[in-house]
């Protein structure tokens, strides 16, 4: 798989004037063609000019000192404004203006700037037919996050749905809403099974060729249901999809329904729903799903009932392919689910605990930024039965009982020491649990 969104880092001189003339250029390109939109603006630059009322960026775009610093960071732009011959520099507001723009697009296409073209389909759009540029507008429209996955349209978004502050409010206490560039979980930090890996390349086929499924007609895909035991990276797959599809990310709880304070269940349960079919495309993330089955075999109070059957009915009216939506539900408990709650889902995805392989993967990844010397195959072996969540548990002991004696190295020793005090909590936790 490849992760689409690369990061550009520069610095030097030389570099900050050709920032200066990146977003002049891109500035002027965009004004001018009715054809490009938000999606060909990279992030840095449409964070900057997004416009709340808009919900987008507005033309034409205007280019300050201050925008530069907004968004390459700290320099001296004025002086570094006054070394491009195509550059005029307004004292008044601190404007910077492209003078001759054919001059700036040659003397950008002079410079080592290859690679922040592509990353750049404003500056592809234009260069893909320059000079003979090895440029792909198509390609570089691609792998550009799109505006649907910035937080700023995510808030406005949110914004638009609610007549009010309090009515945020409610919805905000029902779910948690996570744009891509918000979740720490990445994809390639998890150690996945071979079948875990296929149903993702699935989703993302999904995602990618929306259109062509709806026209042979199959809509019933992209409802997916994780089970396993407790931390075995069903909730971390989730989140990190959100970064490597590039979705916003809509998270619930289902235990939250019968919170005291969310007031009306069913009516709250259809806008979780409608506020993901409005980010479309996105992530729903349902945890808990097994309160699903709790609920329906218990004697709770009647709106508690309704509201789960308000929930299903809305899981079965959502649709990945229709609404843009990709629905995941995730259990520890999958026994106690019902015939009604299995077959909303087309496939059933299981996180069971890892073998000795996968801990051993998973120590190596955990462990890869530590400064240790440490036996991992052995760990692997003395840990059978620990989950991915256990063995970050574990390294994260020893890290910090290292620190209490002022080392940043960690050893067998300490490593051995952090899994016998975890198996001595998980044997008190037991013996409680009996008594």
């Amino acid at each position: 798989m490849e992760f689409p969104y690369g990061v550009l880092k520069m610095g030097s001189d030389k570099t900050e004037a050709m920032e200066i003339a990146e977003l002049l250029l891109t500035a002027e390109i965009y004004n001018r063609s009715e054809n490009l939109t938000e999606d060909d603006l990279p992030p840095k630059i449409r964070k900057r000019y997004f416009d709340h009322l808009a919900k987008g960026v507005k033309r034409p775009i205007y280019v300050t000192c201050a925008d530069v610093e907004g968004i390459y960071g700290p320099m001296d732009v004025k002086a570094r404004s006054k070394k491009l011959p195509f550059v005029n520099l307004e004292e008044f507001g601190s404007q910077l203006r492209l003078t001759v723009f054919d001059l700036g697009a040659k003397w950008l296409a002079h410079q080592d700037s290859i690679e922040m073209i592509r990353a750049n389909p404003t500056l592809a759009y234009f260069y893909q037919n320059y000079d003979s540029l090895d440029v792909s507008y198509a390609e570089s429209r691609r792998l550009n996050r799109p505006l649907y996955a910035d937080r700023e349209w995510i808030e406005a978004k949110i914004k638009e749905m609610c007549s009010d502050v309090k009515e945020a409010d409610d919805l905000l206490k029902l779910v948690r809403i996570s744009a891509p560039e918000d979740v720490r979980e990445r994809l390639e930090d998890l150690i996945l099974t071979m079948e875990q890996r296929d149903e993702i390349a699935k989703a993302a086929k999904a995602l990618e060729h929306r259109e062509y499924l709806k026209e042979v007609g199959l809509h019933e895909i992209g409802k997916l249901l994780f089970v396993g035991p407790p931390g075995t990276g069903k909730t971390s797959a989730a989140r990190s999809l959100s970064g490597w599809f590039g979705l916003p990310l809509v998270e619930v709880k289902l235990s939250m329904v019968t919170s005291q304070y969310l007031g009306e269940t069913s009516k709250n349960i259809d806008k979780v729903f409608e506020l993901a079919k409005r980010l479309s495309p996105c992530i729903l993330f349902i945890d808990e799903f097994d309160f699903v089955a709790k609920t329906r075999t218990s004697d709770e109070h009647g709106a508690i009932k309704r509201a789960v059957n308000t929930l299903l009915k809305a899981i079965d009216e959502v649709s990945l392919i229709d609404d843009g939506v990709l629905l995941i539900g995730a259990t520890n408990h999958p026994q106690l689910l019902d015939y009604a709650a299995w077959r909303r889902f087309d496939k059933v995805l299981s996180f069971p605990l890892p073998d000795k392989e996968m801990r051993q993967s998973i120590l190596e990844k955990i462990l890869s930024r530590i400064d240790c010397q440490v036996d991992i195959a052995a760990l692997s072996e003395l840990t059978e039965g620990y989950s991915g969540s256990d063995l970050r548990l574990v390294v994260r002991e020893a890290v910090l009982n290292s620190l209490l004696e002022d080392r940043k190295r960690i050893d067998q020793a300490d490593l051995l020491r952090a899994v016998e005090d975890f198996n001595r909590r998980i044997s008190d936790h037991r013996r409680s649990t009996i008594s």
